[in-house]
C-alpha cells in the first residue's frame, strides 16, 4: 500500500490543529460580545425560583469571581484554551453546579448515532441516484423518480420533521412521536432498548436524509457525467466488460473521490441541521442541547458543544486526509515526485 508522505502529514496536522484553534478562538469571542452578563442570568434565574434573593450583590460578586469574568481578557482566554484542551468546560449557568463535560457526555452519542444513520444512508442513496441517473441502463421510471423525489431537497429539516411526524406518527401511528427511546424501556446492552432506539430515530433520521441525499446525488451526477466520456471508460466498453462492472469499477469508483472529501465536510452542517430536528422530536442529542442552552442564555454550554461539534468535524476531514492516499494513489505519487 505504501506510506503516507512525510509533507502530506505534516500539512493535514498543521492544517487541524490551526483549524480547531481558529473556531475555539471564535466560539469564544462570539458570546463576549453579546451585553448579556452570565453571572446576572444566573442571579436572575435564582430570583425567579425563590422570589427575591438576599445579599444580591455579593452572590454577583462571588458569581463573577468563580466564573473567572473579574479577570482581564487575556486571561480568560489562555485559562479558556488551556480547560479545552483538558475537555473542561466549566459549569453550566442553566443546571448549576452540573459540569459541562457531563452533559456533553450525556448527549453525544444520541448525536453521533442518529448523524452516522442518517450521514452514511443519505451518502449511499443519495450517490446512488446520481450514478443511476447518468448510467445510460438505467430503466426511464429511474430517470424520472429521482429528480421528482429531490422535490423535498428545497424542504427545510424541520418541516420535513413536521411532515413525517403528522403522517407516521400521527395518522398511521407506525412510528412513536418523540423522544430517543420508549417509556419504561431500562437503558442498556438489551434488545429491548436497542429496537426502542432504532424505533425512535427512524423519523428523525429520515427527515434528514429527506432534505440532503439531493446534495449527494446532484454532486454524484455531475462527475459522473465527467467520468462517462473518460478514454478508460470506452476502452473498458470496447473490451466488452459487462455494464455493471463498468459502472462501478470504473466510472463510481473513480467519481466518487470527491464525494469522499465532502462526506467529512458535511458532517458539521448535518449536526447544524440535526439542532431543530431534535428539538421537535425531543431527541435528546447535541442539537437538544444547544437550543436550550441559548433559550437559557447557557454559554458554557453552547460553547462547549460547539468546540465538540467543531472538533468532530475537523478530526473526521483529518481522517478523511489520511485515507485519501489509500483510496486514490495519485497523492501518494505526487509527493513521492
Amino acid at each position: 500500500m505504501g506510506r503516507i508522505p512525510a509533507s502530506y502529514l505534516t500539512n493535514r496536522v498543521v492544517t487541524f490543529l490551526l483549524t480547531v484553534w481558529i473556531a475555539a478562538t471564535l466560539i469564544w469571542i462570539i458570546p463576549r460580545l453579546s451585553p448579556v452578563d452570565p453571572a446576572e442570568v444566573m442571579l436572575g434565574r435564582m430570583g425567579s425560583f425563590a422570589g427575591t434573593v438576599e445579599n444580591a450583590d455579593l452572590i454577583l460578586a462571588n458569581l463573577r469571581e468563580r466564573f473567572g469574568l473579574n479577570d482581564p481578557l487575556w486571561l480568560q482566554y489562555l485559562k479558556y484554551l488551556r480547560n479545552i484542551a483538558t475537555f473542561d468546560f466549566g459549569l453550566s449557568a442553566a443546571t448549576f453546579p452540573t459540569p459541562v463535560s457531563a452533559l456533553v457526555a450525556q448527549a453525544l452519542p444520541w448525536t453521533l448515532g442518529l448523524m452516522f444513520l442518517s450521514v452514511v444512508i443519505t451518502f449511499i442513496i443519495g450517490n446512488a441516484a446520481g450514478a443511476f441517473m447518468v448510467w445510460e441502463r438505467s430503466p426511464n421510471y429511474v430517470k424520472v423518480a429521482i429528480p421528482a423525489a429531490m422535490i423535498f431537497t428545497s424542504i427545510p429539516p424541520i418541516l420535513s420533521g413536521l411532515l413525517l411526524m403528522w403522517v407516521f406518527a400521527a395518522q398511521l401511528q407506525w412510528l412513536p412521536l418523540t423522544g430517543a427511546y420508549g417509556f419504561g424501556v431500562e437503558p442498556g446492552w438489551t434488545w429491548a432498548f436497542f429496537s426502542s432506539v432504532v424505533e425512535h430515530g427512524t423519523l428523525p433520521a429520515l427527515s434528514i436524509v429527506l432534505v440532503t441525499f439531493g446534495f449527494w446525488t446532484l454532486g454524484m451526477r455531475g462527475l459522473m457525467v465527467t467520468v462517462q466520456g473518460e478514454d478508460y471508460v470506452q476502452l473498458a466498453k470496447a473490451k466488452g466488460l459487462k455494464p455493471l462492472y463498468i459502472l462501478y469499477r470504473y466510472m463510481i469508483r473513480n467519481a466518487i473521490l470527491p464525494q469522499i472529501t465532502a462526506f467529512a465536510l458535511k458532517i458539521g452542517l448535518m449536526v447544524s441541521g440535526q439542532i431543530l430536528v431534535e428539538r421537535i422530536f425531543s431527541y435528546n442529542g447535541m442539537g437538544k442541547l444547544i437550543y436550550d442552552a441559548i433559550l437559557d442564555q447557557d454559554f458554557a454550554v453552547i460553547q462547549g458543544a460547539s468546540y465538540i461539534i467543531i472538533l468532530m468535524t475537523a478530526l473526521s476531514v483529518f481522517l478523511v486526509d489520511m485515507l485519501y492516499p489509500f483510496i486514490d494513489p495519485r497523492v501518494r505519487h505526487a509527493e513521492a515526485k
